[in-house]
């Protein structure tokens, strides 16, 4: 159990990292936020709020692991290397697949509510 909650620790602490450090994650968190606070005010049902905690989890923990990959690419080749741009470019580029995927499910999920609400239709 103590090894469980140890990892479990250094999990967090690895998510506290980059939250502190990586703007683009500290946007995503406020995104994340503010689409919870959509899906309340739309009443979201359980189906509809799954898809959303997946998309959110999905771009959270592709942006955890694109600090992770940046470190790490660092770490290994502190100078300008081609394969080290490379590394990171890719590792950026998931993160942003994951986002315009994120996008989607929103718009799928509360666009439609979203609309009405707007229109009053």
């Amino acid at each position: 159990m103590k090894a469980l909650i140890r990892s479990v620790g250094l999990a967090l602490s690895g998510i506290r990292h980059s939250i502190a450090t990586q703007r683009h994650m500290q946007i995503h968190c406020i995104a994340a936020f503010l689409v919870f606070i959509a899906g309340m005010m739309l009443s979201l049902n359980a189906l509809e709020w799954a898809l959303i905690a997946m998309a959110v989890g999905m771009v959270i923990s592709a942006e955890v692991m694109n600090t992770a990959v940046e470190n790490a690419v660092d770490l290994a080749c502190p100078e300008r290397h081609p394969l080290a741009k490379i590394a990171k470019d890719c590792a950026a580029g998931a993160v942003l697949i994951c986002a315009i995927a994120a996008v989607i499910i929103g718009l799928l999920v509360m666009g439609p509510p979203l609309w009405q609400l707007l229109t009053g239709s």
